[in-house]
């Protein structure tokens, strides 16, 4: 899988560009502040439909412009393809020229795994950035996940407001129990496809992990939820009715899904060091690029944006041995060479990209 060229129109401080890519690694270099991870920007949103930085879809387009444009054309082992998104007031999908009319649609199509220095936040940051991470990898292989997840949060925002016109407005509590079961119905799915993917990490990331620490650390991953059981859940919902009420909100459910990462019998974001934090993202990020490639018979597109600044020379290239046959897009604001690898580079100058 590989993206060919990618096109950009006022999108973020590009006016015009299109880039052609190299099948292999794609180098983009240049100082601060000039444009190199609006490129990684553009290749995350033709795959997730979202942006990994910016709220609301009009910080997207240039300064003084009333829309952007991005287009992209792909090909993988099976198929060629070409995605465009359309940002104005709204934001339209094209795939091969058809509009689609979910964003579930887009997902799948450009599979990728994105490192940048946020995700050190995963571990040290709350459950949020743990379930965001998972939320990733899962909705690219299994697009109803999106779909059964927005179900339950839809749900989950109801129950909310009628905590609240029980506690303000002395609405019967009995009713609770319609929400209580569509809660626990939506969320059981949104667990078994989480819980799926857990034990996907869990089934790799030791002799990953173990080959970039050179067999010094073992490492373990515990999934904690509430919602391991429908029946379970409707349970607890039930008892922590009056606390529910008292707060205004539901203090149970896969919302609150997290997961702990150990080393040596430790949990790491407590008692681990910075480096072997940023080693555990590493290990996490190539799982997602294992789980991938099992699951659809090719590797995804990489994308590091400044990750290479946070590891030393041994864990850059520990990184490198670990990764064949994939298209790479890396930001750095130095130029420099891989040894034994094929590398286009480019030099991003104020929204310009120049081959080297």
């Amino acid at each position: 899988m590989y993206i060919k060229n990618i096109k950009l129109v006022n999108f973020r401080n590009y006016e015009e560009e299109k880039i052609e890519l190299e099948k292999g690694i794609n180098l983009f270099f240049g100082n601060n502040a000039q444009g190199k991870t609006n490129i990684l920007e553009a290749v995350f949103l033709c795959s997730i439909g979202k942006s990994f930085r910016a709220k609301k879809e009009k910080e997207l387009i240039k300064l003084q412009k009333e829309n952007a444009l991005i287009e992209m054309d792909f090909e993988k082992s099976d198929r060629v393809g070409s995605i465009k998104i359309e940002l104005d007031s709204k934001k339209t999908i094209f795939i091969n020229g058809i509009k689609q009319n979910k964003l579930s649609d887009l997902l799948g199509n450009i599979n990728i795994v994105m490192f940048s220095p946020d995700d050190m936040e995963i571990l040290k940051s709350g459950p949020a950035k743990r379930r965001r991470f998972l939320n990733i990898l899962i909705s690219q292989l299994r697009p109803r996940y999106v779909y059964c997840l927005n179900l339950y949060l839809k749900a989950l925002e109801q129950r909310n407001n009628y905590l609240r016109q029980i506690k303000l407005e002395n609405k019967p509590r009995e009713l609770l129990e319609i929400w209580d079961e569509k809660l626990a119905e939506y969320a059981e799915n949104v667990y078994n496809y989480r819980n799926e993917f857990i034990e996907k990490i869990k089934s790799k990331i030791n002799n990953i992990h173990s080959t970039i620490t050179d067999n010094k650390e073992e490492i373990k991953i515990k999934y904690i939820s509430d919602c391991e059981s429908k029946e379970k859940y409707k349970e607890d919902l039930r008892k922590n009715w009056d606390a529910d009420i008292l707060k205004g909100y539901t203090t149970k459910g896969i919302h609150r899904d997290d997961f702990y990462v150990y080393l040596n019998g430790k949990q790491v974001n407590i008692y681990g060091s910075q480096g072997q934090n940023r080693t555990v993202i590493l290990s996490l990020k190539l799982c997602e690029l294992e789980i991938i490639y099992d699951e659809i018979g090719e590797y995804p597109i990489l994308l590091l944006d400044d990750f290479m600044s946070e590891l030393d020379k041994t864990r850059r290239e520990n990184l490198l041995k670990n990764i064949s046959n994939t298209q790479i897009l890396i930001t750095s604001t130095d130029e420099f060479t891989i040894d034994d690898k094929m590398c286009k580079t480019f030099l991003v100058k104020e929204g310009n990209v120049k081959n080297r």
